[in-house]
């Protein structure tokens, strides 16, 4: 259930992001998943198909029920029919027929025994199922894609801070050394060399830009908002890290990896029981059906005028048709053993999708303990980094050190933050990657 926050969020979106240019929205990963699973085009898409089907079974249990038509139909003869009749006084002609006939009335029918229609029907009830598992299927998606952007967007965040660090030591060590030129009491070279370690991770901050820039852009898209909404996640990477050992510690990540849930193959499965209710509606052409009919009609005929000297006449009928299947060609049989084939196919290809879910699984699961481990050395990394810059930094104040060594340090430093953040990220992507083809997430039952 939405709060105010997320109800507001909505409104500013059905409103086209009218007060997008004064107000930026700070949305967490769940705010996200939620919005767009409310908001996305596709997953709207998806449920009016599950209407439309649903529609579709009704429109095939209309089959069971009568038929019941109205009719009428006027004829002109323009000519009589003769018949000739042999008499002992010679051939006879008699006109038989009149100049108008008018017929109107009801006519009934209903199926009493179809075995065929019955379970056509069934078919109907499978494309609902299939539909149902569709639509999950596109909203586990929708929800793995909007957790690995924003993850991704976090990371170049987290990324372009750390490099935008690292350049405001590096013009500060600038300006240190062309002050210090100034003065006579460095070189050009060192001034060139300080410079020089500027410019290089200028592209860097330029390149985390555009990223961040592209990924807000694949967010608002991915959760059906104007792009002139100015949105921003309000968490970072290593907002994650408490949650991120606590699941591990409590054995929750990996320890089901039962593929009961997953979408590819659930629908794998309700393919296959399609194609086995196919089989039975082949194997049901063999039968004979019954079809139950009645008719109330009234009858005029007469001559001159069409719209003159009426003589209406009722009649009434029931009736019952049977019908006997003998002989088609041998349609029924090859359809037959076409499902039959059919059927038999996807038992082996749910045994290779099995094989490949399975390896699916444990290579994430190898992903997931590989970045726990990954973010615990690159954590103490970090840490040494610093310890070794900050040492560096009193040594290059008393000269104790040169330029090149205080900026290996700093190098060091922002290239070990960076992969610290790298492997939190490469956690999480892991972790949603697993729980999309365990079908597991919390977002969708």
């Amino acid at each position: 259930m939405f709060n105010k926050k997320l109800f507001y969020i909505i409104l500013l979106m059905l409103t086209g992001g009218a007060v997008s240019a004064h107000a930026q929205l700070s949305l967490t990963l769940d705010e996200c998943v939620r919005i767009a699973l409310n908001e996305n085009p596709t997953i709207k898409v998806q449920e009016m198909e599950i209407t439309r089907v649903d529609y579709s079974h009704k429109e095939a249990l209309g089959q069971l029920m009568p038929s019941i038509n109205l009719a009428g139909q006027y004829t002109r003869n323009l000519s009589l029919q003769t018949m000739y009749m042999d008499t002992d006084a010679g051939t006879m002609a008699i006109k038989m027929g009149s100049d108008n006939t008018h017929s109107g009335g009801f006519s009934a029918s209903i199926p009493l025994v179809v075995p065929q229609l019955w379970k056509s029907i069934r078919l109907s009830e499978n494309q609902i199922l299939q539909n149902v598992e569709a639509a999950r299927a596109n909203k586990l998606s929708l929800v793995n894609q909007v957790e690995k952007t924003y993850y991704a967007l976090l990371l170049a965040q987290d990324s372009k801070r750390v490099i935008e660090e690292n350049h405001a030591t590096a013009k500060l060590n600038a300006d240190i050394y062309q002050k210090k030129y100034d003065l006579g009491a460095a070189s050009e070279y060192d001034v060139l060399r300080a410079n020089v370690a500027v410019t290089n991770l200028e592209p860097s901050i330029l390149e985390a830009e555009n990223s961040i820039n592209a990924l807000m852009l694949q967010l608002k898209v991915l959760m059906g908002m104007d792009v002139n909404t100015e949105i921003a996640p309000s968490q970072e990477l290593s907002d994650f890290k408490g949650d991120m050992y606590a699941r591990a510690l409590s054995n929750t990540i990996g320890a089901d990896t039962t593929l009961a849930n997953n979408t590819t193959l659930k629908t794998l499965d309700l393919q296959t029981d399609y194609l086995k209710k196919v089989l039975d509606v082949q194997k049901m052409a063999w039968y004979p059906t019954l079809t139950g009919s009645a008719s109330l009609m009234w009858h005029s005929m007469n001559n001159g005028s069409p719209l003159s000297g009426f003589r209406w006449s009722r009649a009434s009928s029931v009736g019952l048709t049977v019908a006997f299947p003998i002989f088609q060609g041998g349609q029924r049989y090859y359809k037959q053993k076409q499902a039959e084939i059919a059927v038999d196919e996807m038992k082996w290809q749910r045994e290779n999708l099995e094989r490949s879910l399975h390896m699916q699984v444990e290579t994430q699961n190898d992903a997931i303990a590989k970045s726990l481990k990954q973010i615990e050395t690159n954590e103490a990394g970090v840490a040494m980094a610093q310890k070794a810059n900050d040492i560096m930094q009193k040594s290059f104040k008393i000269g104790a050190a040169s330029f090149i060594q205080l900026r290996d340090t700093e190098d060091a430093l922002m290239a070990a933050r960076l992969a610290y953040f790298q492997a939190i990220y490469n956690y999480l992507v892991a972790e949603s990657d697993l729980e999309y083809v365990l079908g597991n997430t919390h977002y969708v039952k």
